[in-house]
């Protein structure tokens, strides 16, 4: 595989160590982000430096992982910088909605840019080591394209089928899924406390038999042990994608009865002040209603 010039646009704790993989795998790598520190951290291992967008635009492709809708709309879907781009690929990684997706799409296909949707399943550290889950849809000859910098970032790219807003479609219901799961841990080791039943035994029963794999043996400990900080999905991106799961429902008329208490649980933790904490901190919601201490 020939290396490529790659620009990558948004260097947060999951984009360092994309960005990182792709530098290891060979690849030219144009880095650009708000602030410095992580430019500079990347610079030293090997990336250059982009001063705008435009200039990572400039490069044979571009991989961007963003926040959410409004960073993206922001920084990536001016008509003026797509029609100022040498890049005809982008690859957009970020968790954004459905209607973004395609809105995007037809704005790239308008500039002759190839357009494909690879949200990601992992935390940093599976994004430091090359490791992702990468969820993946567009046009067959854009994902072609797009294989050789996805399988630098990922252990396994899951095609959902040729229009991007597949792909968005199918990481919101894993997210909705993995906040439903949260929920109902929480809601089952409040249930053991009351009863005088450790959280911790419970979990470890559970893992061990009923529920076994990553989701409940790692969520299922951060909640029976109250284990919120170091934050690896902050809480707020957590109400964003359980409103992403409501939007999305909406719009295809799916009712989610169980988004709504899952909006109502996280707006509710951020009241309580747990904003800077690990989306499992919605578990404290639960505990808050059953009458046990914080």
């Amino acid at each position: 595989m020939d290396a490529m010039t790659v620009g990558f646009v948004g260097l947060g704790a999951m984009g360092q160590g994309m960005a990182a993989s792709l530098l290891r795998a060979g690849h030219s790598v144009r880095v650009w982000n708000r602030s410095p520190e992580p430019v500079a951290a990347l610079v030293a291992r090997g990336a250059e430096a982009a001063g705008t967008p435009a200039e990572a635009f400039a490069a044979e492709a571009v991989v961007s992982m963003l926040a959410n809708d409004a960073a993206v709309e922001q920084l990536l879907l001016d008509p003026a910088l797509l029609a100022g781009a040498r890049a005809t690929l982008h690859v957009n990684m970020a968790t954004v909605s459905v209607a973004l997706a395609e809105r995007a799409e037809a704005l790239h296909t308008e500039h002759g840019i190839g357009y494909v949707a690879a949200p990601v399943l992992g935390r940093p550290p599976v994004a430091a080591a090359g490791e992702l889950n990468i969820l993946a849809a567009g046009a067959p000859r854009a994902l072609a394209r797009a294989e050789p910098l996805l399988a630098a970032m990922g252990r396994r790219t899951w095609h959902f089928g040729d229009s991007p807003g597949q792909a968005n479609t199918a990481k919101i219901s894993a997210n909705f899924l993995l906040a439903c799961a949260i929920e109902s841990m929480a809601e089952a080791c409040s249930l053991a406390e009351a009863n005088g039943v450790r959280p911790t035994d419970l979990v470890e029963m559970l893992t061990a038999t009923l529920f076994p794999g990553p989701v409940y043996s790692g969520y299922g400990a951060m909640v029976a042990e109250r284990r919120y900080e170091p934050a690896g999905f902050k809480l707020p991106l957590g109400l964003k994608d359980v409103d992403l799961a409501l939007t999305a429902g909406a719009a295809a008329h799916v009712p989610l009865p169980f988004g709504s208490v899952l909006r109502d649980a996280f707006l509710d933790a951020l009241a309580h002040g747990d904003g800077e904490k690990d989306w499992a901190a919605v578990a404290a919601v639960a505990r808050r209603r059953a009458g046990l201490p914080a």
